[in-house]
């Protein structure tokens, strides 16, 4: 039976009730850089300026994405015709019941006094406190009840409480908030930001960040920023394969996932001009593969060794959009059972996938992947085949509603074909033939309904982000007794 930890890191940041922490100088992509993934190395206007931007107007109306402060503040949008533009608030979702969509906001976050109220990245943000209304679109970042942040419209006040004011909600949209305004940016995720559920016993994790702070047996080699995780695992091993052939699959995955985001101002019918969200990030990995695995018929045998979440906030002008973050890790094996194999490769590059709206289109997959690989030793001995996957599944949404699933497979396949022959008088086998082995990856995934949470029409049906499939050549060579 398979034994099941939760990993707790002692230096693991615990979730804040209005944001999670980012990595400590997390920069982001310039206003003016082109595509979702626009270079975050460069100089750009602060979170500041851009809530400036959404107070005064900007007449570009351009905001700044960017990790938000440690404590994000609320922002709010007055009724329809108000003529106030979203801002900064004094507002803060203090509790909130999902089943009835009842929320209680107050004046100071949950949890802090006055004295530890934070400083607002807004001058509005000075302004006279004002009471929740019927009409106010509130944007919360993790709060109580609301674990993966809050985006909701007051339909009703329902009186005060010790608390603050009780509301009736239901859910809202981001162009609510955003408006004619538009906003690009990719943002890094703090690797500490992750709680991590191991699901193997030999599961090792390991990240650095900013300020010269590592963690695991491999943080001191692994770049800032990145998340590692290593495994070791038995495998089941082929009927009748003798005990020298016995199969495991050992290696590491280290990712340093980013958020993109952007936003193309008000459209038509009132939608967005455009739309994108999507992961994306640095990716290396590095496994070994011995033995004779068991055979795999129909759907290969997936292992899932270590699943991880975090719910990075992204400051969009005044407004702090919260991003929900899967990843599970696991391995993959598929073949007939023949095969015995003694492989090591390592493997790097970069991915993408993400969603992308546009007028004419609607909403359209983006999916890449651009990776080489090294082969350390490959061989292959006695006729079959053999694939193997260290990979990882990624989900990311808003608000707690998934709006792209991504499945990143890295892989290494063994082939060989020939003859192989025994007899009772002359012990092992002999064997007539060629083999290759080769790396490859595979991406897929899947854009779902909830994407409109962006305030663009509904997706009637879940769109595939369609099969992304390379392939090459590792090494070949002759079967041998």
């Amino acid at each position: 039976m398979r034994r099941r930890t939760r990993h707790r890191r002692a230096l693991l940041p615990a979730f804040a009730v209005t944001a999670l922490l980012f990595a400590a100088g997390c920069s982001s992509a310039p206003p003016q850089a082109a595509g979702p993934t626009a270079d975050h190395g460069r100089g750009g206007r602060t979170a500041t300026d851009a809530s400036t931007d959404a107070s005064t107007g900007d007449p570009d109306h351009r905001l700044t994405v960017a990790a938000a402060p440690a404590a994000a503040a609320t922002a709010t949008a007055a009724p329809s015709g108000s003529g106030r533009r979203p801002r900064t608030s004094t507002l803060a979702v203090s509790s909130y019941d999902s089943r009835t969509r009842r929320a209680v906001v107050s004046g100071t976050p949950a949890g802090r006094g006055p004295s530890r109220t934070p400083a607002a990245p807004s001058p509005t943000a000075s302004a006279a406190p004002h009471k929740a209304a019927v009409g106010d679109v509130i944007a919360s970042a993790p709060a109580p009840g609301a674990p993966h942040g809050l985006l909701a419209r007051v339909t009703k006040v329902l009186g005060e409480t010790d608390r603050g004011t009780r509301v009736q909600t239901e859910p809202a949209a981001l162009n609510a908030l955003l408006g004619d305004d538009t906003a690009k940016g990719t943002v890094p995720v703090d690797p500490s930001a992750f709680t991590v559920d191991k699901l193997l016993p030999d599961v090792k994790v390991s990240w650095s960040k900013a300020g010269d702070v590592h963690v695991g047996p491999k943080g001191g080699t692994v770049p800032l920023g990145s998340l590692r995780l290593d495994v070791g695992a038995e495998v089941p091993t082929a009927q009748g394969a003798p005990a020298s052939a016995g199969a495991s699959v050992s290696g590491f995955v280290q990712v340093a996932p980013q958020v993109d985001f952007s936003y193309g101002g008000t459209g038509t019918d009132a939608a967005p001009g455009s739309a994108y969200l999507g992961v994306s990030g640095d990716w290396t990995s590095g496994w070994a593969v011995k033995g004779r695995a068991a055979a795999v018929t129909g759907t290969p045998l997936r292992i899932p060794f270590a699943k991880l979440h975090a719910d990075p906030v992204l400051q969009v002008g005044p407004v702090p959009v919260v991003v929900n973050l899967d990843l599970t890790c696991y391995v993959q094996i598929s073949g007939d059972g023949h095969v015995t194999v003694d492989v090591e490769q390592s493997l790097k590059g970069d991915f993408r996938a993400g969603g992308s709206f546009g007028p004419a289109k609607g909403w359209t997959p983006v999916s890449s992947a651009d990776m080489t690989s090294t082969p350390v030793r490959a061989s292959v001995a006695t006729a079959g085949t053999v694939k193997t996957a260290l990979g990882a599944e990624a989900s990311v949404g808003l608000y707690g509603t998934v709006g792209v699933t991504a499945d990143l497979a890295p892989y290494v396949r063994g082939d060989a074909s020939g003859t192989v022959t025994a007899s009772s008088d002359r012990p092992g086998a002999e064997a007539e033939g060629t083999w290759a082995v080769y790396g490859g990856v595979d991406l897929s995934g899947t854009l779902r309904l909830q994407l409109s949470i962006f305030g663009t029409p509904v997706v009637q049906r879940s769109i595939p982000l369609g099969a992304l499939h390379r392939e090459w050549k590792l090494a070949g060579g002759s079967l041998h007794s």
